[in-house]
């Protein structure tokens, strides 16, 4: 008999609306997976059992059963603030933080009906794309835990690869759900920026970040993206003229779930980096996309090789952008010896541009959004790699240059921020797997990345099922399972 983790999450919430388990029980039941499994993986920086067990209490006896997400435990990213449970955004600086208020997306999972257990681990402010920080011990891919999970949703990934969360939610602006989702295994949804109202991007710097899903099939991801949208089933209450797209094909679990349709596809291999960075790409991930787009043809969809125009002003924009977006950070001469060498790195950079430097940036990313709209436009979607390499070790990206960090993040992920400076919606799938490293052990995951129209998460999630039904990743696991 299969044990509660081994569920997907569509096949527990059936569980629980149907009273074969109960919230409390569920939520007891992965406590106590979190208990054996964390402390070797560092998935969580915080794990609230108690607060938990009360909540599942209170969702059995006063929530209605017709939220989306009833009974399903989660995990905030510790970028999200919980009012009463230890909020570190993964620094020193806030090691000891307890906020009094909570943000608005874990008022909306409340609202869905869903139990966090605590607080999934991040990289310092969630600036890097690997999850090391020096307020708690590196999160440790469950494929290999000599590696990362990448980030910097890393915890949130983490925990879902091995078993000890169903789903999670991450928050998305350079590609921070999508590359763990590739590094271990599972599908990571970025959606179109406006979609979800409490984590729209709209209201951040050339609205980069985004929340969405990450999980370990299509379905379980649309099931969670159709909570942190619409907690109770109903119409979502946007907080802005700006919005995606209206999804008049109903919740998106139900395109998750029929996977239908044949679609023209873009293929692409460039990086709008390659301009400015010398950008390869592992063996195995060039092998395992070429199969994903013989795979793609196939199953009937059109698919045609494409190339990005040249975009030279592209990686000194985004520069400027992720330098600024350090610049409020609340640290001074006083405490500013807390935060790490990359991150002080950006925080100076970041307060030393000019308003003329920020405003042509931002007009440059403007300019390449329209540009991509553009060029991606005679298709349904365009399917890239998600990562140029396999996941990297622990202690890979250089801790004491900044310079070369950045270089490092940029040939590891070429293929994500773009996405999010387009705003447009991106999925990865766990498509396949390097050469097995050892003796009896299996490969590291492989993941492709399809980019959709604005508001096209409904064409993604139903492409993502049909690859699903194929390739069958949602029952592969780690071996930290």
């Amino acid at each position: 008999m299969a044990e509660i983790y081994d569920l997907s999450a569509l096949e527990l919430w059936q569980l629980l609306q149907k009273g074969e388990a109960s919230p409390t029980e569920v939520t007891a039941h992965y406590l106590k997976r979190i208990e054996k499994l964390n402390p070797g993986l560092g998935a969580l920086h915080e794990v609230t059992a108690e607060l938990a067990l009360a909540r599942a209490r209170h969702v059995e006896e006063n929530v209605p059963r017709t939220t989306t997400l009833w009974g399903l435990p989660f995990a905030d990213k510790d970028l999200v603030r919980r009012k009463g449970v230890r909020t570190t955004f993964g620094s020193r600086l806030f090691a000891d933080h307890v906020p009094e208020e909570s943000d608005e997306i874990a008022e909306v999972l409340d609202a869905a009906g869903a139990i966090s257990l605590g607080k999934s681990a991040t990289p310092e402010f969630g600036l890097p794309s690997y999850t090391e920080n020096l307020v708690a011990p590196p999160a440790r891919n469950p494929y290999d835990t000599a590696r990362g999970p990448g980030g910097s949703s890393g915890g949130a990934a983490v925990a879902v690869a091995a078993g000890m969360l169903p789903f999670a939610p991450g928050s998305d602006g350079g590609g921070s759900i999508r590359i763990p989702a590739a590094a271990t295994g599972l599908v990571g949804l970025k959606p179109s920026r406006g979609l979800i109202p409490a984590a729209s991007g709209i209201g951040t710097l050339a609205g980069l970040a985004v929340g969405g899903p990450l999980a370990r099939s299509v379905t379980d991801a649309a099931l969670l993206l159709d909570g942190m949208i619409a907690p109770s089933g109903g119409t979502p209450h946007h907080h802005f003229a700006l919005r995606a797209p209206e999804n008049h094909d109903g919740p998106y679990l139900g395109a998750a779930i029929r996977g239908e349709g044949r679609f023209q596809l873009g293929v692409l291999l460039d990086s709008p980096w390659s301009d400015a960075y010398e950008i390869t790409l592992d063996p195995d991930v060039i092998e395992t996309f070429e199969q994903t787009v013989a795979l793609l043809s196939d199953l009937g969809h059109g698919v045609e090789e494409l190339s990005l125009l040249p975009s030279p002003e592209y990686a000194p924009a985004f520069r400027t952008i992720w330098q600024a977006g350090a610049a409020s950070i609340p640290a001074d001469a006083s405490n500013e010896h807390l935060l790490e060498p990359l991150t002080r790195w950006l925080l100076h950079r970041g307060r030393s541009l000019s308003a003329a430097e920020l405003s042509a940036a931002l007009g440059v990313l403007s300019g390449f959004e329209r540009s991509i709209i553009r060029q991606f436009d005679s298709f349904d979607a365009v399917l890239t790699p998600t990562l140029a390499f396999p996941p990297r070790t622990i202690g890979w990206f250089d801790s004491v240059d900044a310079e070369k960090n950045f270089a490092q993040q940029v040939q590891y992920t070429p293929f994500t921020s773009f996405v999010n400076v387009s705003g447009l919606p991106a999925i990865t799938l766990p498509v396949g797997e390097t050469r097995a490293v050892a003796e009896g052990l299996p490969g590291l995951p492989i993941g492709v990345q399809l980019i959709g129209r604005p508001g096209g998460e409904a064409t993604l999630f139903s492409l993502g099922r049909q690859l699903e039904r194929v390739l069958r990743w949602e029952i592969r696991h780690p071996p930290q399972w």
